[in-house]
């Protein structure tokens, strides 16, 4: 699901609890600051294991916390990659390298994976990337090797080929 709620204190707690008193299992939360959007909302995506039944009173408690659903349910990216990126990954943003692909609304980094062996040294990254379509992925992936080569990262890709 894809949310958006008021970047204060204790609002995405806020928003995770309703998951949990419902049943649901939480397997991912991914959420970045956007400097380009209002400052005060927050942008959050929630990966999550949940009876179908439960949906409707998980969306009537997120609404009563003041939380704006704009997607959930539905697997719409059906295509699949995996890449790896090397370099220094924190101090060039990889919050805004994923928010490149997610804000695109064809694709978006479902996994991130980071290993990163000391503060100087270069990270790598596994992403997974998923979209709508094979153009979109195709798209998507551009967008990756243009951020790579402007915040120099080594981009491995595929490692996978489209599901």
């Amino acid at each position: 699901m894809k949310l958006e709620m008021k970047d204060t204190p204790g609002q995405l707690v806020a928003a995770l609890r309703p998951i949990s008193d419902v049943g649901g299992n939480i397997v991912a939360v991914i959420h970045q600051h956007d400097r380009a959007s209002h400052a005060d909302t927050l942008g959050v995506q929630i990966v999550l294991e949940i009876d179908e039944l439960r949906i409707p009173e998980l969306v009537s408690r997120l609404k009563e916390t003041g939380v704006s659903i704009q997607r959930i349910g539905e697997e719409r990216l059906v295509y699949k990659e995996t890449v790896i990126l090397i370099g220094h990954l924190m101090h060039t943003d990889i919050a805004d390298t994923v928010d490149q692909i997610d804000r695109t609304g064809f694709a978006e980094i479902t996994e991130l994976n980071i290993v990163m062996p000391a503060v100087q040294e270069r990270s790598s990254a596994r992403l997974i990337v998923r979209a709508v379509s094979r153009d979109d992925m195709e798209r998507a992936l551009e967008i990756l090797r243009a951020v790579s080569k402007e915040k120099e990262l080594l981009l491995i890709e595929p490692l996978d080929g489209a599901a």
